[in-house]
Protein backbone atom coordinates (compact mmCIF):
# COMPACT_ATOMS: atom_id res chain seq x y z
CA UNK A 1 0.00 0.00 0.00
CA UNK A 2 1.38 3.39 -0.91
CA UNK A 3 2.03 5.95 1.79
CA UNK A 4 1.70 9.37 0.07
CA UNK A 5 1.87 11.22 3.36
CA UNK A 6 5.15 11.08 5.24
CA UNK A 7 6.73 8.58 2.75
CA UNK A 8 10.48 8.18 3.29
CA UNK A 9 11.95 8.31 -0.23
CA UNK A 10 15.64 8.15 0.65
CA UNK A 11 17.58 5.29 -0.99
CA UNK A 12 18.06 2.14 1.00
CA UNK A 13 21.70 1.66 1.93
CA UNK A 14 23.56 -1.29 3.41
CA UNK A 15 21.73 -3.27 6.09
CA UNK A 16 18.44 -1.67 5.03
CA UNK A 17 19.27 1.74 6.52
CA UNK A 18 17.89 4.83 4.80
CA UNK A 19 20.64 7.15 3.76
CA UNK A 20 20.62 10.83 2.89
CA UNK A 21 21.83 11.54 -0.64
CA UNK A 22 23.76 14.53 0.71
CA UNK A 23 25.13 15.40 4.12
CA UNK A 24 22.42 16.88 6.33
CA UNK A 25 22.72 20.46 7.51
CA UNK A 26 19.49 20.45 9.49
CA UNK A 27 21.35 20.26 12.76
CA UNK A 28 24.50 21.73 14.17
CA UNK A 29 26.66 18.88 12.86
CA UNK A 30 27.11 17.21 9.49
CA UNK A 31 26.18 13.60 9.04
CA UNK A 32 27.96 11.31 6.59
CA UNK A 33 25.95 9.45 3.94
CA UNK A 34 24.60 6.11 5.07
CA UNK A 35 24.76 7.02 8.73
CA UNK A 36 21.34 6.93 10.47
CA UNK A 37 20.07 9.91 12.42
CA UNK A 38 20.71 9.75 16.14
CA UNK A 39 18.62 10.90 19.07
CA UNK A 40 14.97 11.74 19.65
CA UNK A 41 15.15 15.05 17.80
CA UNK A 42 16.34 13.32 14.65
CA UNK A 43 13.59 10.72 14.93
CA UNK A 44 10.94 13.42 15.26
CA UNK A 45 12.33 15.34 12.23
CA UNK A 46 12.10 12.24 10.07
CA UNK A 47 8.32 12.07 10.57
CA UNK A 48 6.17 9.22 11.85
CA UNK A 49 7.62 5.73 11.49
CA UNK A 50 5.86 3.08 9.45
CA UNK A 51 2.85 1.74 11.30
CA UNK A 52 -0.13 3.11 13.24
CA UNK A 53 1.39 6.57 13.62
CA UNK A 54 1.11 7.20 9.84
CA UNK A 55 -1.96 9.26 8.83
CA UNK A 56 -2.88 6.74 6.14
CA UNK A 57 -2.69 3.68 8.39
CA UNK A 58 -6.27 3.99 9.72
CA UNK A 59 -8.48 3.94 6.61
CA UNK A 60 -12.07 3.42 7.76
CA UNK A 61 -14.30 6.06 6.13
CA UNK A 62 -16.62 5.93 9.14
CA UNK A 63 -14.17 7.58 11.52
CA UNK A 64 -14.62 11.25 12.09
CA UNK A 65 -15.58 13.78 14.73
CA UNK A 66 -19.32 13.35 14.19
CA UNK A 67 -19.45 9.60 14.87
CA UNK A 68 -17.12 9.98 17.83
CA UNK A 69 -19.35 12.76 19.18
CA UNK A 70 -22.43 10.53 18.98
CA UNK A 71 -20.78 7.79 21.03
CA UNK A 72 -19.39 10.44 23.37
CA UNK A 73 -22.84 11.93 23.94
CA UNK A 74 -24.20 8.51 25.01
CA UNK A 75 -21.29 8.00 27.40
CA UNK A 76 -21.70 11.56 28.69
CA UNK A 77 -25.12 10.53 30.00
CA UNK A 78 -24.34 6.93 30.97
CA UNK A 79 -21.03 7.28 32.81
CA UNK A 80 -22.14 10.04 35.25
CA UNK A 81 -25.23 7.96 36.04
CA UNK A 82 -22.99 4.99 36.74
CA UNK A 83 -20.78 7.14 38.96
CA UNK A 84 -23.74 8.49 40.93
CA UNK A 85 -25.20 5.03 41.51
CA UNK A 86 -21.72 3.89 42.54
CA UNK A 87 -21.54 6.67 45.12
CA UNK A 88 -24.99 5.71 46.39
CA UNK A 89 -23.87 2.11 46.69
CA UNK A 90 -20.89 3.31 48.70
CA UNK A 91 -23.21 5.30 50.99
CA UNK A 92 -25.40 2.22 51.52
CA UNK A 93 -22.47 0.47 53.18
CA UNK A 94 -22.42 3.08 55.96
CA UNK A 95 -18.66 3.50 55.39
CA UNK A 96 -18.26 5.86 58.33
CA UNK A 97 -19.32 3.21 60.84
CA UNK A 98 -16.83 0.84 62.43
CA UNK A 99 -15.03 -1.43 60.03
CA UNK A 100 -17.66 -1.35 57.28
CA UNK A 101 -15.23 0.25 54.85
CA UNK A 102 -11.89 -1.54 54.87
CA UNK A 103 -10.39 0.55 52.05
CA UNK A 104 -6.86 1.46 53.22
CA UNK A 105 -5.82 5.11 53.38
CA UNK A 106 -8.99 6.34 51.72
CA UNK A 107 -8.70 9.72 53.43
CA UNK A 108 -11.09 12.41 52.22
CA UNK A 109 -12.15 10.21 49.29
CA UNK A 110 -14.12 8.07 51.73
CA UNK A 111 -16.36 10.94 52.72
CA UNK A 112 -19.62 10.42 54.58
CA UNK A 113 -22.58 11.11 52.31
CA UNK A 114 -25.70 10.64 54.44
CA UNK A 115 -27.48 8.10 56.60
CA UNK A 116 -28.67 5.43 54.21
CA UNK A 117 -32.49 5.24 54.42
CA UNK A 118 -34.62 2.12 54.89
CA UNK A 119 -37.44 3.42 52.68
CA UNK A 120 -38.29 2.43 50.06
CA UNK A 121 -37.25 -1.09 50.96
CA UNK A 122 -36.25 -1.81 47.34
CA UNK A 123 -33.94 1.22 47.06
CA UNK A 124 -30.63 -0.67 47.08
CA UNK A 125 -32.04 -3.29 44.72
CA UNK A 126 -32.95 -0.59 42.21
CA UNK A 127 -29.66 1.26 42.62
CA UNK A 128 -27.45 -1.77 42.04
CA UNK A 129 -29.63 -3.06 39.24
CA UNK A 130 -29.19 0.23 37.39
CA UNK A 131 -25.47 0.45 38.18
CA UNK A 132 -24.57 -3.05 37.00
CA UNK A 133 -26.99 -3.33 34.08
CA UNK A 134 -26.07 0.08 32.72
CA UNK A 135 -22.39 -0.76 32.96
CA UNK A 136 -22.88 -3.89 30.86
CA UNK A 137 -25.15 -2.14 28.35
CA UNK A 138 -22.54 0.58 27.78
CA UNK A 139 -19.79 -1.87 26.84
CA UNK A 140 -20.54 -1.84 23.06
CA UNK A 141 -20.73 1.98 23.13
CA UNK A 142 -17.44 2.20 25.01
CA UNK A 143 -15.67 -0.15 22.60
CA UNK A 144 -17.08 1.74 19.61
CA UNK A 145 -15.91 5.04 21.09
CA UNK A 146 -12.40 3.68 21.66
CA UNK A 147 -12.36 2.31 18.11
CA UNK A 148 -13.40 5.68 16.71
CA UNK A 149 -10.55 7.56 18.43
CA UNK A 150 -7.78 4.99 18.17
CA UNK A 151 -5.84 7.06 15.57
CA UNK A 152 -5.46 9.82 18.15
CA UNK A 153 -3.84 7.39 20.56
CA UNK A 154 -1.00 7.00 18.02
CA UNK A 155 -0.65 10.68 17.10
CA UNK A 156 2.79 11.89 16.03
CA UNK A 157 4.84 13.31 17.56
CA UNK A 158 3.81 11.70 20.84
CA UNK A 159 4.48 14.90 22.78
CA UNK A 160 4.69 18.39 21.28
CA UNK A 161 4.67 20.59 24.37
CA UNK A 162 4.06 20.57 28.10
CA UNK A 163 0.34 21.22 27.64
CA UNK A 164 0.17 18.47 25.04
CA UNK A 165 1.96 16.11 27.44
CA UNK A 166 -0.61 16.85 30.15
CA UNK A 167 -3.44 16.23 27.69
CA UNK A 168 -1.87 12.91 26.66
CA UNK A 169 -1.51 11.94 30.31
CA UNK A 170 -5.19 12.70 30.93
CA UNK A 171 -6.13 10.53 27.94
CA UNK A 172 -3.93 7.71 29.26
CA UNK A 173 -5.64 7.91 32.65
CA UNK A 174 -9.06 8.12 30.98
CA UNK A 175 -8.60 5.09 28.73
CA UNK A 176 -6.73 3.06 31.34
CA UNK A 177 -9.23 4.00 34.04
CA UNK A 178 -12.33 3.14 32.06
CA UNK A 179 -10.91 -0.21 30.92
CA UNK A 180 -9.84 -1.03 34.49
CA UNK A 181 -13.21 -0.11 35.99
CA UNK A 182 -15.25 -2.01 33.43
CA UNK A 183 -12.95 -5.04 33.59
CA UNK A 184 -12.94 -5.32 37.39
CA UNK A 185 -16.68 -4.67 37.50
CA UNK A 186 -17.39 -7.46 35.02
CA UNK A 187 -15.11 -9.88 36.87
CA UNK A 188 -16.83 -9.03 40.15
CA UNK A 189 -20.27 -9.64 38.62
CA UNK A 190 -19.08 -13.07 37.50
CA UNK A 191 -17.44 -13.70 40.90
CA UNK A 192 -14.16 -14.28 39.07
CA UNK A 193 -11.55 -12.60 41.24
CA UNK A 194 -8.44 -13.10 39.15
CA UNK A 195 -7.10 -9.62 39.86
CA UNK A 196 -4.64 -9.09 42.75
CA UNK A 197 -6.08 -7.69 45.95
CA UNK A 198 -9.62 -7.00 47.04
CA UNK A 199 -12.20 -5.80 44.54
CA UNK A 200 -13.52 -3.04 46.78
CA UNK A 201 -10.37 -0.87 47.20
CA UNK A 202 -9.28 -1.54 43.61
CA UNK A 203 -12.64 -0.48 42.19
CA UNK A 204 -12.89 2.39 44.67
CA UNK A 205 -9.57 4.02 43.79
CA UNK A 206 -9.93 3.18 40.12
CA UNK A 207 -13.26 4.99 40.05
CA UNK A 208 -11.77 8.21 41.41
CA UNK A 209 -8.84 8.15 38.97
CA UNK A 210 -11.19 7.52 36.07
CA UNK A 211 -13.81 10.12 36.99
CA UNK A 212 -11.11 12.77 37.46
CA UNK A 213 -9.76 12.10 33.98
CA UNK A 214 -13.30 11.93 32.60
CA UNK A 215 -14.25 15.35 33.99
CA UNK A 216 -11.07 16.90 32.57
CA UNK A 217 -11.66 15.28 29.18
CA UNK A 218 -15.27 16.46 29.07
CA UNK A 219 -14.26 20.00 29.97
CA UNK A 220 -11.77 20.02 27.10
CA UNK A 221 -13.91 18.27 24.49
CA UNK A 222 -17.55 19.10 25.09
CA UNK A 223 -17.50 22.37 23.06
CA UNK A 224 -16.21 20.46 20.05
CA UNK A 225 -18.67 17.61 20.58
CA UNK A 226 -21.63 19.98 20.78
CA UNK A 227 -20.52 21.78 17.64
CA UNK A 228 -20.13 18.53 15.71
CA UNK A 229 -23.58 17.32 16.75
CA UNK A 230 -25.16 20.70 16.03
CA UNK A 231 -23.54 21.28 12.63
CA UNK A 232 -23.96 17.71 11.39
CA UNK A 233 -27.60 16.83 11.99
CA UNK A 234 -28.37 13.26 12.97
CA UNK A 235 -30.74 12.59 10.09
CA UNK A 236 -28.49 14.20 7.50
CA UNK A 237 -25.41 12.29 8.60
CA UNK A 238 -27.25 8.97 8.75
CA UNK A 239 -28.75 9.45 5.31
CA UNK A 240 -25.40 10.28 3.72
CA UNK A 241 -23.75 7.12 2.31
CA UNK A 242 -20.34 6.30 3.74
CA UNK A 243 -18.83 6.09 0.24
CA UNK A 244 -20.05 9.59 -0.61
CA UNK A 245 -18.82 10.90 2.69
CA UNK A 246 -15.45 9.30 2.09
CA UNK A 247 -15.13 11.00 -1.31
CA UNK A 248 -16.51 14.35 -0.25
CA UNK A 249 -14.92 14.51 3.15
CA UNK A 250 -11.58 12.80 2.59
CA UNK A 251 -9.18 15.17 4.29
CA UNK A 252 -5.75 15.29 5.88
CA UNK A 253 -5.60 13.83 9.34
CA UNK A 254 -4.85 17.20 10.89
CA UNK A 255 -6.93 20.33 10.77
CA UNK A 256 -5.91 22.96 8.28
CA UNK A 257 -7.09 25.05 5.33
CA UNK A 258 -8.07 21.91 3.41
CA UNK A 259 -9.85 20.37 6.38
CA UNK A 260 -11.48 23.00 8.56
CA UNK A 261 -14.28 20.62 9.57
CA UNK A 262 -12.12 18.05 11.36
CA UNK A 263 -10.01 19.58 14.11
CA UNK A 264 -9.62 16.13 15.68
CA UNK A 265 -7.56 14.46 12.97
CA UNK A 266 -9.82 11.40 12.98
CA UNK A 267 -10.81 11.53 9.31
CA UNK A 268 -8.53 9.41 7.15
CA UNK A 269 -6.74 10.93 4.12
CA UNK A 270 -6.92 7.56 2.34
CA UNK A 271 -10.41 6.15 2.95
CA UNK A 272 -10.95 2.51 2.11
CA UNK A 273 -14.12 1.19 0.52
CA UNK A 274 -16.88 1.23 3.14
CA UNK A 275 -18.22 -2.09 4.40
CA UNK A 276 -21.01 -0.63 6.54
CA UNK A 277 -22.95 2.63 6.68
CA UNK A 278 -23.12 5.00 9.61
CA UNK A 279 -26.70 3.94 10.16
CA UNK A 280 -25.54 0.33 10.19
CA UNK A 281 -22.68 0.98 12.60
CA UNK A 282 -24.90 2.79 15.08
CA UNK A 283 -27.54 0.09 14.69
CA UNK A 284 -24.98 -2.64 15.35
CA UNK A 285 -23.76 -0.94 18.53
CA UNK A 286 -27.35 -0.33 19.67
CA UNK A 287 -28.32 -3.95 18.96
CA UNK A 288 -25.34 -5.16 20.97
CA UNK A 289 -26.39 -3.03 23.93
CA UNK A 290 -29.99 -4.27 23.71
CA UNK A 291 -28.82 -7.89 23.57
CA UNK A 292 -26.66 -7.42 26.66
CA UNK A 293 -29.57 -5.76 28.44
CA UNK A 294 -31.84 -8.71 27.66
CA UNK A 295 -29.22 -11.17 28.89
CA UNK A 296 -28.45 -9.30 32.12
CA UNK A 297 -31.36 -7.23 33.46
CA UNK A 298 -33.42 -10.26 34.52
CA UNK A 299 -31.14 -10.86 37.51
CA UNK A 300 -32.37 -7.56 38.98
CA UNK A 301 -35.93 -7.43 37.60
CA UNK A 302 -36.89 -10.94 38.72
CA UNK A 303 -40.01 -12.87 37.81
CA UNK A 304 -40.12 -14.36 34.31
CA UNK A 305 -37.21 -12.12 33.31
CA UNK A 306 -34.83 -14.03 35.59
CA UNK A 307 -34.63 -16.89 33.12
CA UNK A 308 -33.24 -14.53 30.47
CA UNK A 309 -30.25 -13.45 32.59
CA UNK A 310 -27.86 -15.79 30.79
CA UNK A 311 -24.78 -13.70 31.57
CA UNK A 312 -25.45 -13.57 35.30
CA UNK A 313 -24.09 -16.29 37.60
CA UNK A 314 -27.26 -15.84 39.64
CA UNK A 315 -29.55 -16.11 36.64
CA UNK A 316 -31.39 -19.23 37.89
CA UNK A 317 -32.95 -20.09 41.24
CA UNK A 318 -30.91 -22.68 43.19
CA UNK A 319 -33.88 -24.96 43.76
CA UNK A 320 -37.50 -25.28 44.88
CA UNK A 321 -38.97 -24.71 48.30
CA UNK A 322 -39.11 -21.82 50.77
CA UNK A 323 -35.31 -21.39 50.65
CA UNK A 324 -35.14 -21.67 46.88
CA UNK A 325 -33.67 -18.27 46.06
CA UNK A 326 -30.21 -16.91 45.40
CA UNK A 327 -27.32 -16.83 47.82
CA UNK A 328 -24.03 -14.98 47.61
CA UNK A 329 -21.89 -17.19 49.81
CA UNK A 330 -22.53 -20.71 51.07
CA UNK A 331 -21.97 -22.09 54.54
CA UNK A 332 -19.29 -24.47 53.29
CA UNK A 333 -17.59 -21.73 51.29
CA UNK A 334 -16.99 -19.54 54.36
CA UNK A 335 -15.99 -22.32 56.74
CA UNK A 336 -19.15 -22.74 58.79
CA UNK A 337 -18.77 -25.92 60.88
CA UNK A 338 -21.69 -28.01 62.15
CA UNK A 339 -20.84 -27.20 65.77
CA UNK A 340 -20.95 -23.45 64.97
CA UNK A 341 -24.64 -23.61 64.10
CA UNK A 342 -25.77 -26.78 65.90
CA UNK A 343 -27.56 -27.21 69.24
CA UNK A 344 -24.66 -25.52 71.05
CA UNK A 345 -25.25 -22.27 69.15
CA UNK A 346 -25.97 -19.27 71.35
CA UNK A 347 -26.94 -15.68 70.58
CA UNK A 348 -25.07 -13.14 72.71
CA UNK A 349 -26.78 -9.73 73.06
CA UNK A 350 -24.77 -6.92 74.70
CA UNK A 351 -25.33 -3.26 75.53
CA UNK A 352 -25.27 -0.76 78.41
CA UNK A 353 -22.93 -3.07 80.33
CA UNK A 354 -25.48 -5.86 80.16
CA UNK A 355 -25.33 -9.23 78.41
CA UNK A 356 -27.96 -11.80 77.54
CA UNK A 357 -27.15 -15.27 76.20
CA UNK A 358 -30.04 -16.97 74.40
CA UNK A 359 -30.58 -20.36 72.83
CA UNK A 360 -32.44 -20.56 69.53
CA UNK A 361 -35.50 -21.83 71.37
CA UNK A 362 -35.40 -18.77 73.63
CA UNK A 363 -35.09 -16.46 70.64
CA UNK A 364 -38.09 -18.20 69.08
CA UNK A 365 -40.03 -17.64 72.30
CA UNK A 366 -39.64 -13.85 71.97
CA UNK A 367 -42.35 -11.89 70.10
CA UNK A 368 -42.06 -12.79 66.41
CA UNK A 369 -42.68 -10.41 63.52
CA UNK A 370 -42.63 -10.71 59.74
CA UNK A 371 -41.41 -8.51 56.89
CA UNK A 372 -41.40 -8.98 53.10
CA UNK A 373 -37.96 -7.87 51.91
CA UNK A 374 -35.61 -8.69 49.01
CA UNK A 375 -31.94 -9.60 49.06
CA UNK A 376 -29.87 -7.37 46.77
CA UNK A 377 -26.13 -7.68 46.25
CA UNK A 378 -23.42 -5.43 44.88
CA UNK A 379 -22.97 -7.78 41.91
CA UNK A 380 -26.36 -6.60 40.64
CA UNK A 381 -28.44 -9.71 41.30
CA UNK A 382 -31.39 -9.59 43.64
CA UNK A 383 -34.32 -11.67 44.78
CA UNK A 384 -37.95 -10.78 44.85
CA UNK A 385 -39.50 -10.03 48.23
CA UNK A 386 -39.21 -12.99 50.61
CA UNK A 387 -41.30 -13.29 53.78
CA UNK A 388 -38.89 -13.25 56.72
CA UNK A 389 -39.90 -13.82 60.34
CA UNK A 390 -38.00 -13.35 63.57
CA UNK A 391 -37.33 -10.87 66.36
CA UNK A 392 -37.15 -7.14 65.75
CA UNK A 393 -33.69 -5.72 66.31
CA UNK A 394 -35.13 -2.92 68.41
CA UNK A 395 -36.77 -5.51 70.68
CA UNK A 396 -33.40 -7.20 71.19
CA UNK A 397 -31.93 -3.79 72.01
CA UNK A 398 -34.60 -3.39 74.69
CA UNK A 399 -33.35 -6.58 76.37
CA UNK A 400 -30.03 -4.87 77.21
CA UNK A 401 -31.17 -1.46 78.37
CA UNK A 402 -32.44 0.38 75.28
CA UNK A 403 -36.24 0.40 75.62
CA UNK A 404 -36.50 3.59 73.55
CA UNK A 405 -34.47 4.96 70.66
CA UNK A 406 -32.33 1.92 70.01
CA UNK A 407 -28.76 2.74 68.91
CA UNK A 408 -26.75 1.18 66.14
CA UNK A 409 -25.53 -2.38 66.48
CA UNK A 410 -22.32 -4.24 65.73
CA UNK A 411 -23.16 -7.65 64.27
CA UNK A 412 -20.76 -10.60 64.38
CA UNK A 413 -21.03 -13.90 62.53
CA UNK A 414 -19.79 -17.44 62.96
CA UNK A 415 -18.27 -17.11 59.49
CA UNK A 416 -14.60 -18.08 59.75
CA UNK A 417 -13.16 -17.09 56.38
CA UNK A 418 -13.77 -14.44 53.73
CA UNK A 419 -14.87 -10.84 54.00
CA UNK A 420 -17.87 -9.26 55.75
CA UNK A 421 -17.74 -11.47 58.85
CA UNK A 422 -19.13 -8.51 60.76
CA UNK A 423 -21.02 -5.32 60.04
CA UNK A 424 -22.30 -2.20 61.76
CA UNK A 425 -25.89 -1.04 61.28
CA UNK A 426 -26.98 2.55 61.89
CA UNK A 427 -29.58 3.48 64.50
CA UNK A 428 -32.24 4.28 61.88
CA UNK A 429 -31.82 0.75 60.53
CA UNK A 430 -32.16 -0.85 63.95
CA UNK A 431 -35.28 1.20 64.76
CA UNK A 432 -37.13 0.22 61.59
CA UNK A 433 -39.92 -2.23 62.51
CA UNK A 434 -39.00 -4.40 59.51
CA UNK A 435 -35.39 -4.92 60.64
CA UNK A 436 -35.23 -8.44 62.02
CA UNK A 437 -32.99 -11.08 63.39
CA UNK A 438 -34.66 -13.59 61.09
CA UNK A 439 -35.06 -17.23 62.06
CA UNK A 440 -37.35 -18.32 59.25
CA UNK A 441 -38.11 -17.44 55.65
CA UNK A 442 -41.33 -18.14 53.75
CA UNK A 443 -42.61 -20.17 56.71
CA UNK A 444 -39.62 -22.52 56.99
CA UNK A 445 -36.43 -22.52 59.04
CA UNK A 446 -33.52 -20.85 57.33
CA UNK A 447 -31.34 -23.21 55.33
CA UNK A 448 -27.64 -23.41 56.16
CA UNK A 449 -26.76 -21.28 53.11
CA UNK A 450 -29.32 -18.65 54.07
CA UNK A 451 -27.85 -18.23 57.54
CA UNK A 452 -29.31 -20.81 59.94
CA UNK A 453 -29.74 -20.46 62.90
CA UNK A 454 -30.26 -16.69 62.56
CA UNK A 455 -29.45 -13.84 60.21
CA UNK A 456 -29.98 -10.11 59.98
CA UNK A 457 -32.44 -8.74 57.41
CA UNK A 458 -32.81 -4.97 57.01
CA UNK A 459 -34.80 -3.04 54.37
CA UNK A 460 -32.74 -1.42 51.56
CA UNK A 461 -29.55 -2.92 52.97
CA UNK A 462 -26.73 -4.36 50.81
CA UNK A 463 -26.87 -8.14 50.84
CA UNK A 464 -23.44 -8.60 52.42
CA UNK A 465 -24.56 -6.47 55.39
CA UNK A 466 -27.55 -8.71 56.03
CA UNK A 467 -25.15 -10.84 58.05
CA UNK A 468 -25.75 -14.59 58.22
CA UNK A 469 -24.94 -17.11 61.00
CA UNK A 470 -25.18 -14.33 63.62
CA UNK A 471 -23.60 -15.04 67.01
CA UNK A 472 -23.28 -11.64 68.70
CA UNK A 473 -25.20 -8.35 68.68
CA UNK A 474 -23.56 -5.43 70.49
CA UNK A 475 -25.85 -2.41 70.69
CA UNK A 476 -24.30 1.03 70.98
CA UNK A 477 -20.96 -0.22 69.66
CA UNK A 478 -19.69 0.57 66.17
CA UNK A 479 -16.50 -1.54 66.77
Amino acid sequence: MSEPHGQDRRPVGPRGVRADPEPSRAGSTLRSPGRPRRGVAGLLREGPPIGPTRPGFWRSPLRGPWLTSVFGAVLLVGIPLMFVTGLLSYAAYNPDLGGNDKTPDRGWLGFYLFSWPTDPHWLYRLNQGVHVTLGIVLIPVLLAKLWSVVPRLFSWPPVRSLSHALERLSVLLLVGGVLFEFATGLLNIQLDYIFPGSFYPLHFYGAWVFIGAFVLHVALRIPLMMRMLRDGGLREELRRPAAKKARAGAAPAAAGPDNPGDPTGLSTPEPAAPTISRRGSLGMVGAGSLLLFAMTAGQSIGGAWRGTALLAPRGQDPGPGPNGFQVNKTAVGVGIRPRDVGPAWRLVVRGQGQERVLTRAQVLALPQHSAALPIACVEGWSTEDQLWSGVRLRDLAALVGFPELAPGVFVQSAQRTGSFRSTTLRDNQVRDARSLLALKVNGADLSADHGYPARVIVPANPGVHNTKWVTTLTFGDSA
